[in-house]
This record gives C-alpha cells, sequence and structure tokens, in this order.
C-alpha cells in the first residue's frame, strides 16, 4: 500500500526480510547443525537446572531461587531468536512479519532487561551472604526474593513496552530488509524514513538507567565482597567465600563483557558483521553456557546431580 506523506509516495511495510548471517549459502548446512546443537544444550541445561533446582530440598534457598528465574529467561531468551534463525538457515524463510517482528523485539528487550536485573538481584544476595552472614535470613527472606524478582521482571516489561511502542510507530519505508538476523533496533532504526532522533533519546535513556543501574549495583556489591574476602584471615575460608560467587562473576563476566564490546567500540566498517558476531554470544552462547558454569563450577549443584542419578 502507497502513503503520501509531504508529497512523497512512501510504501508500508507489512513484512521484513532478514539478510541473517552470511551470504554465503556453502555455510548454511554448517551453521544449522551448529546452532542446532547450541540450541539443543540450551534447552537442556536451562531446563535441568530450573527443575533440579525445584526437586532437590538442598537447593531451595535464595542464591537458587534467583537461578532457576535466571535459567527460565535464558531459556526464553534462546528460543525468541534461535528457532527463526534456524529455519532461515535451511529454508526460504527468512521472512517475518510486522506483528511477529514486534514480539519478537518485545521478547528479546525483556529477557535481556531481566537478565541484567537478575544478575544484580544474584551479587546483592551474595554481598548479604558474605558481607552480613548474621542478618542475611533476615535481610534475604522468601517475601524479599519474590519482591526483587517480581520487580526485575516489572521493570524489565516496561522497558520492553516503550521500546517496541517507540520503535514500531516509527513509518519504515525505505527498506523492508533488515542486516541481521532477528528484529534488533539499531537495524531497525535504520529502516524508519521518519525522525528517530525522540524515539533514540527515550529508549537510550531508559536502557542506559537499567544497564547502568544494574551494572552499578553489580560492581558495588563486589567491591565490598573482595575486601570482606580479603580480611578473612583463614586461606581456606577465603577459598570458600570465594566458591560462592565464582559462577557469578564468570556470567556476569560473559553478559556484560559481550554487551560491552558491542556498544561501546567505536563504529567502523565492519560494525555490521561484528555486530552479528557479538548478539550471536549474548543471544545464542551465553544462554548456553550459563546452566553449564553453573553446573561444573558449583559443588551444590554438582552434588545435587550426583544424588538425583544415584536415585534414578
Amino acid at each position: 500500500m502507497l502513503l503520501s506523506i509531504e508529497g512523497a509516495n512512501l510504501s508500508s511495510v507489512n513484512e521484513f526480510i532478514f539478510l541473517g548471517l552470511t551470504d554465503e549459502p556453502k555455510l548454511y548446512v554448517i551453521l544449522f547443525v551448529l546452532f542446532l546443537i547450541i540450541y539443543a544444550i540450551t534447552l537442556t541445561g536451562n531446563i535441568g537446572i530450573t527443575i533440579l533446582i525445584n526437586i532437590d530440598p538442598t537447593l531451595q534457598t535464595p542464591m537458587y531461587f534467583f537461578l532457576s528465574n535466571l535459567s527460565c529467561v535464558d531459556l526464553c531468551y534462546s528460543s525468541a531468536i534461535t528457532p527463526k534463525m534456524l529455519a532461515g538457515l535451511i529454508s526460504n524463510a527468512k521472512s517475518i512479519s510486522f506483528n511477529e517482528c514486534a514480539v519478537q523485539l518485545f521478547c528479546f528487550s525483556l529477557c535481556g532487561t531481566s537478565e541484567c536485573l537478575l544478575l544484580a538481584a544474584m551479587a546483592y544476595d551474595r554481598y548479604v551472604a558474605i558481607c552480613n552472614p548474621l542478618l542475611y535470613p533476615v535481610l534475604i527472606n522468601q517475601r524479599t526474593c519474590k519482591w526483587l524478582v517480581s520487580a526485575a521482571y516489572c521493570g524489565s516489561a516496561l522497558n520492553a513496552v516503550v521500546q517496541t511502542t517507540l520503535t514500531f510507530n516509527l513509518s519504515f519505508c525505505r527498506s523492508n530488509v533488515i542486516n541481521h538476523f532477528f528484529c534488533d533496533m539499531p537495524p531497525l532504526l535504520k529502516l524508519s524514513c521518519t525522525d528517530t532522533y525522540s524515539n533514540e533519546l527515550v529508549i537510550f535513556i531508559i536502557s542506559f538507567s537499567f544497564g547502568i543501574g544494574s551494572c552499578s549495583i553489580i560492581l558495588i556489591s563486589y567491591a565490598f565482597i573482595i575486601s570482606t574476602i580479603l580480611s578473612i584471615k583463614s586461606e581456606e575460608g577465603r577459598k570458600k567465600s570465594f566458591s560462592t560467587c565464582a559462577s557469578h562473576i564468570a556470567v556476569v563476566s560473559l553478559f556484560y563483557g559481550t554487551i560491552f564490546s558491542m556498544y561501546l567500540r567505536p563504529n567502523s566498517s565492519n560494525s555490521v558483521m561484528q555486530d552479528k558476531v557479538t548478539s550471536i554470544f549474548y543471544t545464542v552462547v551465553n544462554p548456553m553456557l550459563n546452566p553449564l558454569i553453573y553446573s561444573l563450577r558449583n559443588q551444590d549443584v554438582k552434588r545435587a546431580l550426583k544424588k538425583l542419578a544415584k536415585n534414578k
């Protein structure tokens, strides 16, 4: 359908076309098999962690309550992106409808923000456990945990609604070809034929507030945690305290490392390809690695897995 805006003939967009990860057909099968394996491990790992935490009495603690929610978010995070990407690699299903694209962006924003806020809540949990162990049962009780998780989801939903609404209220008339493998805001804003300054400003302020806020909580928490651990005289005590944070530190480093490498690097002629590679890490690879990190580095989880295997 054609729309007339200030004398210019503009085409409305009913669907978008993904250019995908590569334009080399020879790589399609290899990439499909690789990402299918990654997605299968992601499903198995995150579903397995969630079930294990809910059925094992020894894992009914605040730390694992947050971890089970993180696994659910990772599962949704990957599922919002990977199936569509896999379909595009083995078929001609490279298109996505306007409404489906909006839903995908909403889910992506919701899960990404939820992960930031849940990692911050987990950092606060570790801070109280190590720095104020006597007050831990009072400060981090069941009610507090539910409140923190609910606040994380509500804040994430607000961010996702604002980002999706502002993005899809724009007019897309230049092209319907997205140079990406999913509906992300930067490539969508490039397709708009209207001024996006106000949209980008609001989106930046909200995203910056959530991102910097959660990152600040994590950094401040670990500043106190490290200070407390270093003050422990016993070497065994220091190792034990640090081991309770090791998995969380690894997950935080992976998540924020990929995010910062994407948004804090200078633009270049290769930025589009670099964006795609970086996006693969935080949307597809990280959700697979998170349950593996917590399984391999966490003694409680390993004991629960051994106990479950023995009972079976």
